[in-house]
């Protein structure tokens, strides 16, 4: 499995002071593309860094449609591994998603000690170093087999061994090649990390059921990869979140209170950043942490103001929340980094976007992103007149915790409140509404 090392073993324990690998790049130029072939690859770079490669070379080919055998004419695979040995490169990195069989020849084109991986593998290394919970473990894990068991060639008899050591009963499944006995053992650990999964899955929807029952306005943040997420969430709440000028610095949602100007309280949370070309296992993988993407009542589509490939990465994120099915949600489309763009552009996506300009790093513009979230928590409200009983302090509390209070006095019978009230706190609260008030679905 030494091919493989970088993918399965390797990613979930490099450090940044081991020694970098050096990565020669290949792209194919198809017609119809939506990204253009060079930010393509100038993404993968960053994705080669970010897992520990520095890019030594970087090289294309036109093509109508991939070589079925190599991906790439065997014109260029000559190249490729002359680059490799001009260069000193030990790994050859390519922008699209092999098929086993293209892997396999590629590998046995090139010298013998170059690695030969796709984007879709780089990506999963990435997975691999930044997971920190069980949960985000297990998910690239399982991404990682599903994504190894078509490209099994002998490499795992090492798991094999210990019931295959010899003696009496070492022959219980003899007849079977090394490769099946491989894939059984690959399906057997997919399936196990999948029941994991679906636990992990089961005590999350119950927190996140918590989170429903207790009627706070739930705001998920979703964007590309190194939008800012965690940045702006960091700058909201105070919050301590990792965020680095990396590619998928953060994979594991985290999810912090918020108080509005109002005293209401809201739910704030950061998801794994999407990118182009996202591999469908990996979207598959993160399903119950996208889940807290669509149970939001709200999402914040947080785009990098300063990349020149902004509008190919909205596009990006609205095919994956059509994925998980969360294209329907209410959203507010936000500009980060507008500190890094001049007044002229500034004033370009203003006019051309219904979006908030905002700066994570500075400040600017957040005021106008609280004042929106509010707006949007409070659009459904219910207008209601209560009088509090004295000796119910508690709902008085859940009130200013819960509610929009608009107006309050103590009168001889208890507490009026005139409010703004969640559909979740309504029923609770009309009970005690004063007879002449009607209550009213309250819109901006």
């Amino acid at each position: 499995m030494s091919e493989y090392q970088s993918v399965l073993v390797k990613g979930a324990k490099t450090t940044v002071e081991e020694k970098r690998e050096k990565a020669v790049l290949v792209g194919v130029e198809r017609p119809g593309m939506r990204w253009n072939i060079s930010s393509s690859l100038a993404e993968l770079e960053r994705l080669a860094d970010t897992a520990g490669a520095d890019t030594v070379a970087v090289t294309t080919q036109k093509l109508d449609s991939p070589n079925p055998r190599t991906f790439v004419g065997s014109g260029k695979v000559e190249e490729i591994s002359r680059l490799c040995r001009s260069t000193g490169a030990d790994l050859i990195i390519f922008d699209d998603e092999l098929t086993p069989s293209q892997q396999s020849n590629l590998e046995k084109s090139v010298d013998r000690d170059l690695k030969v991986i796709d984007r879709t593998a780089l990506i999963l290394d990435i997975f691999a170093l930044h997971a920190t919970t069980k949960e985000g473990r297990l998910q690239v894990r399982l991404a990682q087999n599903q994504y190894l068991l078509p490209r099994l060639r002998g490499m795992w008899s090492h798991l094999a061994s210990n019931r295959m050591g010899g003696g009496v009963g070492s022959r219980f499944g003899e007849g079977e090649s090394q490769l099946e006995v491989d894939r059984r053992l690959v399906r057997k650990r997919i399936t196990t990390i999948k029941r994991e999964l679906a636990h992990l899955a089961e005590v999350r929807a119950v927190q996140r059921e918590s989170r429903y029952e207790s009627g706070m306005f739930k705001v998920s943040l979703a964007g590309y990869t190194n939008a800012g997420k965690s940045s702006l969430l960091n700058r909201l709440t105070n919050a301590d979140v990792l965020a680095y000028d990396k590619l998928f610095a953060t994979l594991d949602s985290t999810t912090r209170k918020y108080e509005l100007p109002e005293g209401r309280e809201i739910t704030l949370t950061d998801t794994v950043g999407f990118i182009q070309k996202l591999p469908t296992t990996l979207v598959e993988a993160f399903k119950s942490t996208l889940d807290e993407i669509t149970g939001s009542d709200l999402m914040l589509h947080v785009v990098d103001a300063s990349s020149d490939e902004f509008e190919e990465q909205i596009v990006a994120v609205e095919e994956v929340l059509e994925q998980i099915n969360a294209q329907t949600l209410p959203r507010v489309l936000v500009f980060n980094k507008c500190d890094l763009l001049t007044i002229e552009q500034q004033e370009a996506l203003a006019n051309r976007y219904d979006a908030l300009l905002v700066s994570a790093e500075t400040g600017e513009g957040i005021d106008q992103l609280v004042d929106r979230i509010a707006h949007v928590a409070s659009a459904q409200d219910t207008h209601l007149d209560v009088v509090v009983p004295y000796q119910r302090g508690d709902l008085v509390s859940k009130a200013h915790e819960r509610c929009r209070i608009l107006t309050e006095e103590h009168i001889e019978t208890g507490t009026h409140l005139t409010m703004l009230v969640p559909k979740a706190y309504v029923d609770e609260f009309r009970s005690l509404a004063m007879p002449s008030n009607k209550s009213t679905n309250h819109k901006f």
